[in-house]
């Protein structure tokens, strides 16, 4: 057996006779074999389904929020866009009484990507000093813009930019199916890293590298106005309430839309993390650096409480009648088709005869797990005033779950639910004077709570 000392440990090869032994030790077990032929016939998952778990999570709850059609995001990665604007789009059904209404979210996805490259350009001319090589470089080169993004994001886009019903803005091609948009996009951006980069190592002047940057951002423009269509500035809205009653808006501009149809003060809003890690104590507000698009708009912040708080403020803005935008990590033991959400859902522990417990922490701390989707709490089932399990609004449609509702644990919620915003009013008085202060921790931008949804 080969072996080599490596930091004070032998690293050695596996032996034939260990390979052996091996074989010998499966097959000697009757259930290895009874699951060896279940599996290889149907798969992992189906092998592993549990009925119990589907059961146990039908589709009633004791406070359900009438929201209307779900939305489909399509082949983009644009939950977390969908799902905020659907938070919105509830008011104005509730409020205004529109049919079949939706909030563009290619126009919201057009400034999106414009901010990025301006942050992504900015951020790169922060970096000009480092290396290559060095972890934040090769953080912004890896992937310098892509669709995920988190609700301070898109505050960011709103206010600055406002929103546009979706029949002033529809969808594109590359707005549903954003691969090659990304790809050039990325590639544009990589090559624009390199000239930038070229002309501060060459001792060009502040100004030569802003005017240079401001070049670059028109070939940005062009080339998302020829992918997602030009944004409008001012336009005329038309629609029939439930009713059947015809109304006429004029001369809107995307800013006086959103202060008439939502009117919502976004500042009023903040994002409630649960991250139980040793490095981020409770009651406490984090930021992500190098995580935005809007230079000089909303900042990220995240304050990260106790589960049972975490719940209790997505528990008290529903009983209010009101959505909550949530970031979850939705691969984990969730069922696409019915739309089940639930840590039994699947048994794969007694299929394979492997041990993959390990706690909410644990998965951040080493990578198993992270916010990786965006959705819609739309309802909560509670027994004695404590929650069972929650209506989930998603954006693939309808064709999954109960037409495209989905239905999620309690317990899941506590394992692989790490955000949800809330209005501040809910906040004891204790948090509101936390999230009010500017001692915020910065974290590193490859840490967990950046991920994008």
């Amino acid at each position: 057996m080969e072996t080599k000392e490596r930091c004070g440990y032998m690293v050695k090869s596996i032996s034939n006779e260990q390979i052996k032994h091996m074989e010998q030790t499966y097959l000697a077990n009757r259930e290895h074999l009874l699951s060896q032929r279940t599996v290889m016939k149907n798969g992992i998952l189906a092998s592993s389904e549990n009925q119990k778990a589907v059961v146990e999570n039908n589709p009633v709850f004791s406070i359900d929020l009438d929201t209307g059609n779900v939305t489909n995001q399509k082949q983009s990665g644009r939950c977390w866009m969908f799902a905020a604007l659907n938070t919105f789009r509830h008011d104005v059904l509730n409020n205004h009484h529109i049919k079949d209404f939706e909030l563009s979210q290619n126009y919201t996805f057009f400034w999106d990507k414009f901010e990025k490259a301006n942050y992504f350009y900015e951020n790169i001319i922060k970096t000009s000093n480092q290396e290559l090589t060095s972890r934040e470089v090769a953080f912004l080169l890896a992937t310098p813009q892509q669709d995920g993004g988190q609700w301070d994001m898109l505050v960011a886009i709103i206010q600055k930019y406002g929103i546009v019903p979706k029949t002033i803005m529809p969808e594109t091609k590359s707005s549903s199916s954003s691969r090659e948009l990304n790809t050039y996009l990325n590639k544009k951006l990589r090559k624009d890293a390199l000239t930038l980069r070229t002309l501060i190592a060459n001792g060009s002047s502040e100004s030569e590298v802003e005017t240079r940057k401001v070049e670059l951002l028109q070939e940005i423009y062009n080339l998302l106005s020829t992918s997602l269509g030009t944004p409008p500035t001012e336009f005329d809205y038309s629609y029939y309430d439930n009713d059947g009653n015809y109304h006429l808006e004029q001369g809107l501009t995307p800013t006086s839309f959103y202060d008439k149809f939502v009117g919502t003060d976004l500042d009023d809003y903040v994002s409630i993390i649960n991250a139980p890690t040793k490095d981020k104590p409770y009651n406490q507000v984090y930021t992500v650096d190098m995580l935005g698009n809007v230079v000089g708009g909303k900042e990220v912040r995240h304050l990260n409480v106790d589960i049972e708080t975490f719940k209790n403020l997505a528990i008290a803005q529903l009983k209010d009648g009101e959505s909550v935008w949530f970031g979850c990590d939705v691969g984990q033991s969730s069922t696409r088709d019915t739309g089940i959400m639930a840590t039994n859902i699947y048994s794969v522990q007694d299929t394979l005869d492997i041990n993959y417990d390990m706690s909410k922490a644990e998965r951040l701390d080493y990578g198993e797990s992270l916010m990786t989707h965006a959705m819609v709490l739309t309802g909560v089932n509670l027994i004695n005033d404590k929650p069972t399990k929650w209506k989930v609004e998603n954006s693939w449609g309808d064709k999954v779950g109960t037409k495209g509702y989905f239905v999620m644990s309690d317990d899941w919620m506590s394992e692989y639910t790490y955000q949800v915003v809330v209005n501040k009013k809910y906040l004891s008085d204790n948090l509101k004077e936390v999230v009010e202060k500017d001692d915020v921790t910065v974290l590193a931008p490859w840490d967990p709570m950046g991920a994008l949804a």
